[in-house]
Formats: C-alpha cells, sequence, structure tokens
C-alpha cells in the first residue's frame, strides 16, 4: 500500500511535536559528575530541589514541562563535552594486540581514581589511546555479563585484565588479549603501550585511572615472582629481588609501598602522558576473602567480570576495598583545579572548594589520640570517643517474660554508615578553639559538655557511649552527639569546643555513587525496593545464590564503604613505631578523624532513635546491639510477625522497616532466646555472634 507525502509529514510533526528523550538516570549522574557540578548547583539552575534532582537520577520521578526541556539541553551540553560513554571510536586508530572476544561483548567501563602525590607522580591526563576493534571467539567461554557496559574510545579494552601463565588476558565482556610479556618491565610497556587499558575520570578536575593488570599465581610464577612473601609484616619484596631490580634497571619507579600484592609502578609524566601502571597480586592475597570471597578462586575470565563490575559502578581497585574507598572520596572530589594567575595570566593549579586540598588539616586535639604528635606528653583536656555500638543489656534487666519468648532475632542495618554519610556537613578547614560557646547543633565540630545528669532508660544503650553505658563527667562529643541530648529535651551547658568555619557535604557524591552502585548489584541478585517486605525476606534468603560473581560485588561494596570510612581516621602500624612519631597516614589529606567522628556519631544516634521509636510502637527492648546490628527477643522467628505495620498493611515509619535500601534493615539471624541468655550469662554479645564477629570498621591493612 502506497504511502502519501502528507502522511509522512504528519508522522515527522507527530514526533516532533513528542516530549523531548532524556538520557538513563545513571548516565544523567554521570554526565553531572564529570561537568563538575553538584546536585545542589544543578537544582538551583533547574528551580527545584536538590531532592528532585536526586529522583531524577535514580529513576524515581522524571522533570516536566518546562524544566524537562532545560534539563534535556543542560544534559546535551555536557554530552557534547564529555562523551565518554556510547562514543565510537576514531575511524584511523593503529593495530591493537590480538584479541579474542564474545560476539556480544561490547567495550569498555568507565571509573577513575584521581592519584595521590605521595604514591604516584604528578601527571596530566593520557592522550587517547587507539585500538583495532577486536576479533571473535573466546578461547575460554566468559561468563555471563552483570550489565552492558559503556564505550570510551581511549579506551577500547575496558579498565583492567586479568593475566593467566598462558599470556592470555581476560578483560571485560568476555575480550581476551594476547600478552606477550615474559617479564614485569615487559608486562608494564606491554599494558600502557598496546593493550589499550583504562577508565576516564570520574569527575572534570580529575584524572583517567590507570590501567590494573590483575595476575594469577602461574602468571606470577612465569613473570619470575615468588608464590608468598616471605615478609609476612612489610608484604613486599625485599629491594634485592632480581624483579625489584630489573624494574629499576629499566628506569621505572615503585610507589612508597613498594612491590607488595598491589604495587603501582610509574615514570615520571612526559607532557600530559601517564605513565602508571597498578598491578594486583592473587597468590598474595591481593583480593582477601573479606572484601572478595571466594573471587581469587575463580576462572580469569570470571575475576575480570566481578572486578570490571566494581570498576564501572565504583572504581577501578586501587588496593584493598578500604584503600579504593579512600580514593574514590579523591576521585569524586578532587584537592586542586585550574585557576587563573592573576599576576602571569596563566592557568595553575588551585585549591577546589568542596575537597579537602592538598596538605593534610591537623586534628583538633581531642580529635587526635594519645600517640599523635600535636598532642602526645602536652594534652591531657582529654579525647573524643566517638565509636559504634558494642552492648548488652544487663541480664538482671531481662524480665522473665522476654526469658520465655522462642526466638532471639537479628536486624542489621544495610549500609547504615553509607546512609549516615548522606548530607553530612563536616569541616574541611582548621578547627578553632572556643571557650563555652553557643551550642549549634547544625556547626560540625567537637564540643566539651556534661551529659551525666541526662537518666535514660538502662534497658536501651545510652546514646552517648560505645558501651552504652551513662556518662560520668564532662566528655568530648560530636555535633551529632550533642544536638541529639538537645532533641531529648535536655539542656546542654557547653564548656569548650573545637569548631571549623568552612564545612560542606563532602562525602556527598561518594554516598550518591556507592549507594546507586549498591542498588544496582542488590537488583542484579534480585532484590528490589519494589518488592513487599514477604518477598524481600524471600530474596534475601537466596540473593547470594543467584549470582556468586554479584555476591561478591556486593561484598565489595560494602567493605569499600566501611573500610573507606574506617581509613579516614588509620592509626600507626609496625613494630617499630613510637608514640610522638608521625606516621604516613596522618600526612594525607584524606587523613580526617573528625570526618569518621561524624560518620559514626550520625549512625549511633540513628541506631538509638530506631530503638527508642520501636519501643513506642511495639513495647519491645533489645538484648544486645553492635554496631549496625540489633537482636530482640521475640514471639517468632520472622520479622513480619512483630516489626511495626499500620492497618493497611503498610510500615510505619521510625522504626526498624525491611527492604534493600541503605538505612532500611534486613534479617540477620534467628537462633532460640535460650542460646542468647547463655550467651549474655557468660558476658558475651549476642549481636557479634549473630552478626558473625564482623569488625565494624576495617582499614583494609
Amino acid at each position: 500500500m502506497g504511502i502519501s507525502e502528507e502522511e509522512l509529514l504528519a508522522a515527522a510533526e507527530e514526533l516532533l511535536a513528542e516530549e523531548p528523550q532524556l538520557p538513563p538516570p545513571a548516565e544523567r549522574a554521570r554526565l553531572r559528575e564529570a561537568a563538575g557540578i553538584t546536585q545542589a548547583r544543578l537544582a538551583a539552575a533547574l528551580k527545584t530541589s536538590t531532592q528532585s534532582v536526586k529522583n531524577y537520577e535514580n529513576g524515581r520521578s522524571e522533570p516536566r514541562p518546562p524544566r524537562l526541556e532545560a534539563y534535556q539541553r543542560i544534559l546535551a551540553g555536557w554530552a557534547a563535552k564529555y562523551p565518554a560513554y556510547g562514543t565510537p571510536a576514531p575511524a584511523a586508530t593503529p593495530p591493537a594486540p590480538t584479541v579474542a572476544v564474545e560476539p556480544e561483548a561490547p567495550a569498555t567501563f568507565s571509573s577513575a581514581p584521581a592519584v595521590p602525590a605521595e604514591q604516584a607522580p604528578d601527571t596530566e591526563e593520557r592522550p587517547a589511546r587507539a585500538a583495532s576493534r577486536p576479533t571473535a571467539s573466546s578461547r575460554r567461554p566468559a561468563a555471563k555479563k552483570a550489565a552492558a557496559p559503556v564505550l570510551d574510545p581511549r579506551f577500547p579494552n575496558g579498565p583492567l585484565v586479568v593475566l593467566d601463565g598462558d599470556g592470555s588476558a581476560y578483560g571485560v565482556g568476555g575480550i581476551v588479549l594476547e600478552c606477550p610479556a615474559a617479564t614485569i618491565v615487559e608486562l608494564v610497556e606491554w599494558t600502557l603501550r598496546e593493550a589499550g587499558l583504562g577508565a576516564a575520570k570520574l569527575n572534570r578536575y580529575g584524572k583517567d585511572a590507570d590501567p590494573l593488570v590483575v595476575l594469577t599465581a602461574a602468571a606470577a610464577a612465569k613473570l619470575g615472582l615468588p608464590d608468598r612473601l616471605e615478609d609476612r609484616r612489610g608484604l613486599r619484596l625485599p629491594e634485592d629481588h632480581p624483579v625489584v631490580k630489573q624494574i629499576g634497571k629499566a628506569k621505572w619507579q615503585l610507589t612508597q609501598r613498594g612491590f607488595g600484592p598491589w604495587p603501582r609502578i610509574y615514570r615520571k609524566a612526559q607532557g600530559r602522558d601517564r605513565q602508571c601502571v597498578q598491578l594486583a597480586i592473587l597468590p598474595w592475597d591481593a583480593l582477601d576473602d573479606r572484601s572478595w570471597p571466594s573471587v581469587a578462586e575463580m576462572e580469569p575470565a570470571d575475576i575480570a567480570r566481578v572486578l570490571g563490575v566494581y570498576a564501572q559502578r565504583v572504581l577501578t581497585p586501587r588496593g584493598s576495598t578500604a584503600v579504593t574507598g579512600l580514593e574514590l572520596m579523591t576521585a569524586l572530589r578532587p584537592p586542586t583545579r585550574p585557576v587563573r594567575d592573576e599576576e602571569t595570566g596563566n592557568w595553575v593549579a588551585g585549591h577546589n572548594p568542596g575537597s579537602l586540598g592538598t596538605e593534610a588539616l591537623a586534628p583538633a586535639p581531642p580529635e587526635a589520640r594519645p600517640e599523635h604528635p600535636l598532642v602526645h606528653s602536652s594534652w591531657d583536656g582529654g579525647f573524643l570517643a566517638e565509636e559504634a555500638y558494642r552492648w548488652t543489656r544487663d541480664i538482671d534487666l531481662l524480665t522473665a517474660e522476654e526469658a520465655s519468648l522462642p526466638f532471639a532475632v537479628g536486624l542489621d542495618l544495610n549500609t547504615a554508615f553509607l546512609a549516615s554519610s548522606a548530607r553530612l556537613m563536616v569541616g574541611l578547614s582548621e578547627p578553632e578553639h572556643f571557650i563555652r560557646p553557643a551550642f549549634y547543633p547544625k556547626v560540625p565540630g567537637c564540643w566539651l559538655v556534661d551529659l551525666s545528669h541526662i537518666e535514660l532508660d538502662p534497658r536501651l544503650p545510652s546514646p552517648f557511649t560505645q558501651d552504652g553505658t551513662r556518662p560520668t563527667g564532662p566528655a568530648w562529643y560530636q555535633t551529632h552527639t550533642v544536638a541529639y541530648a538537645q532533641e531529648l529535651g535536655h539542656n546542654v551547658e557547653i564548656l569548650e569546643a573545637y569548631l571549623r568555619r568552612e564545612t560542606g557535604a563532602y562525602l556527598d557524591p561518594w554516598h550518591d555513587r556507592l549507594k546507586t552502585a549498591y542498588a544496582q548489584t542488590m537488583a542484579d541478585l534480585g532484590v528490589t525496593p519494589d518488592l513487599t517486605d514477604a518477598e524481600f525476606l524471600a530474596a534475601m534468603e537466596v540473593h547470594k545464590q543467584v549470582d556468586p560473581a554479584m555476591a561478591a560485588v556486593l561484598a565489595a561494596i560494602k567493605g569499600t564503604v566501611k573500610g573507606g570510612i574506617g581509613k579516614l581516621f588509620e592509626r600507626p602500624q609496625g613494630a617499630h613505631y613510637r608514640d610522638g612519631e608521625e606516621w604516613p597516614a596522618m600526612k594525607r589529606p584524606t587523613w580526617a578523624p573528625w570526618i569518621r567522628n561524624a560518620v559514626i556519631a550520625k549512625s549511633r544516634v540513628n541506631m538509638h532513635r530506631k530503638l527508642a521509636n520501636m519501643v513506642k510502637l511495639t513495647g519491645m527492648y533489645p538484648l544486645a546491639v553492635l554496631s549496625d546490628c540489633v537482636v530482640y527477643p521475640t514471639p517468632s522467628a520472622s520479622p513480619l510477625d512483630f516489626l511495626p505495620y499500620a492497618a493497611s498493611g503498610k510500615p510505619i515509619p521510625g522504626g526498624f522497616r525491611l527492604g534493600s535500601t541503605p538505612g532500611l534493615a534486613k534479617l540477620e539471624g534467628v537462633q532460640s532466646m535460650a542460646w542468647a541468655v547463655d550467651l549474655m550469662e557468660q558476658g558475651y554479645n549476642p549481636a557479634s555472634h549473630v552478626k558473625g564477629g564482623d569488625a565494624v570498621f576495617d582499614d583494609g591493612e
């Protein structure tokens, strides 16, 4: 049947009249971050709220005209400037290494850590690397993909490869490269010149990620590395090892950490060309089982899949998940940006507002520890001790009715510390000392105040101490703790305070990226926010068996959260350290104990608020709390039978609620009440056994 010109024109007009289409939510967030624009600033430009922008970027809502057209125009402009995702590679490209690839595997992931000055040379962004299109069929079947990767023409083969002993380098999406290297030096040069590896920066002022090469035991042996490190304390090869000497002879350098499980090998930059490669040595426990469960035992293609998804959603690994969590903060909040020198007119590196800068800030004396040089032998004013809960109820306060209940049920808050980092204002400048100031609940800092007069129900832990006991006199507290005392209706009279004038939501982009990564990975495992509570419990029972690779990614994301926060206050290590000496961690800009204090204080206060609300809503008191896990005596093994629900069946806000969102609860474990009572009588914390004895924070060292 023929089609008239009028019909074609009418169809064209109909298409033109449709509402403009926006890119996917994740791409909207990526474009904004690449432009270095905060959600608050974009919200101001669109004349809407910051929460609305968050909703646009997580897919919960869409803008309406005329805001829709303005938002589309902004995104289109950013897409033209930052075309890292979805841009086809240039036509004229030199040959790439021999490649085998699954037919459905497209290309690379995009993520980028910034390189701290103390670990690698000050380098500029690497020019685009070109490579030819991969060719047919894999030598080993690749595991199924978790998510379709996105294309960056500069890094056609993704952020990383896993090198096996036969020279096969397994990349993301089923790619297999042929690596001819027989030495570490040859491997580094092949990686930089031929492999086409790397990932784009996460912030316009950051730097592209350096390529990561993971070595299996067979590959490590082929390249002359021992099967284990003899130096179990220093975790590095000795300076006289042939591989280390070979690296130096070829004019390459190692960072201060030396050649350990995560060595970085580099040369000083030549112009804008970066020359740095990250290695991960699997037989040396580079992927420890706590954060990467069973990953080191997987086939190389499956390891590449796990690490590739993590690199796409979080960051190309730079070390332990703790190290990567800290590097992610810097990648999203680079310390410098280009500024024009008024005298010369040249562009120079200047402070990037909202970041921690390039120099470590000194803590206030109460925020340090006795071994810190600032306070060693010269400070006797006490120290702030904001830590997560480790509390067990006094066995004498357990009623006969509670003891007769059949079950002890543990509830665990999903990534509670990540939830607490959202919209968290922290200090970004040097502390200033004040005597008897008024208390300002929105000013981050530490306050000397006596909260011992506050009497609370002893069946609940005190919100002011880690062990839940009542304070005994004046002590230093972070702002959130003091503000909660005021919220409970008690007078707070400040004796002293250390406050910072410059503040900001430093962790916001870190929170947003990790929250999105967590939600995407949970969805891969069949756990989504739209499930009913009963469906959620059923999905959580089997989610680790749905896809072990994605379960490992989920564990790594959780380790990134806790480890990154813990790394903000890394303490001195090593048998030779003496109190009063400086240690390497305290010299980096991201050594910021006051930020860690703020996250933990907010988390502990949030936990106490939920515990108190549960008493009001259900009359239930906890047996024990460990960090983000609470154990209750219950009449049923199912939380559906004792959590607070309205007559309509909807959860009542305030208490514990089930769900996959950070800050909501999941079922951690069920035991008999007799078991819990027996532990309490022996002085043990039932929550630590329900939770499996997880460390509250792990700095990954």
